[in-house]
């Protein structure tokens, strides 16, 4: 179902919005880290991996330093899988070494927090991170755990009959940032 079909209520972030705010959050993991040694990025499937792998890149180039980078799927650790029909579609996690690395979880959309504790369920499968810290680029809240982002893009509040769909150009052929009717 296209967005159009789903009622396009707001554009919330286009493009340069989201470059701006990826840019933004890495000058923050910068500033709070003091530098990217021992610094891993690791993107949340299925969009999360993909600002992850830009914010990788970006921090690449403000530090000179190559910054590992992972992609991790989080199906099997969800506390709602019973509520989920099975897709068929298993995404693999293919992560770097995390033990004792400071370990920046990235994903599109913070709602109720189930994913964020989901992915740290998932992460403690490859290994111990001296710490995890959670960036995010839309902030919708609601939050249904006690789970709060470290590195917010924009702050978005919704009412629980609307949804942030988050676009990216490697899959949707657009960057932008949307809320559409439930």
């Amino acid at each position: 179902m296209s967005i159009t079909e789903r009622r396009l209520k707001a554009t919330v972030m286009d493009a340069d919005q989201i470059r701006r705010s990826l840019h933004r959050i890495a000058h923050e993991i910068v500033e709070r880290n003091r530098g990217v040694e021992d610094v891993v990025i690791v993107g949340i499937v299925s969009k999360g991996d993909i600002l992850a792998q830009r914010l990788a890149m970006i921090l690449r180039e403000l530090e000179q330093s190559r910054v590992p980078f992972g992609r991790l799927d989080v199906t099997q650790h969800r506390d709602d899988l019973h509520l989920r029909p099975p897709d068929g579609h298993r995404p693999s996690s293919e992560m770097p070494d995390v033990s004792g690395k400071v370990v920046v979880l990235v994903d599109d959309v913070i709602h109720h927090g189930r994913t964020a504790r989901a992915a740290m369920d998932a992460l403690m499968d490859f290994g111990r991170p001296r710490s995890i810290q959670l960036a995010v680029l839309v902030d919708r809240g609601h939050r249904e755990l006690p789970i709060r982002p470290d590195y917010i893009g924009k702050n978005v509040p919704t009412s629980d009959a609307e949804r942030i769909d988050v676009l990216i150009d490697e899959e949707d052929g657009i960057d932008q940032a949307v809320i559409v009717a439930g």
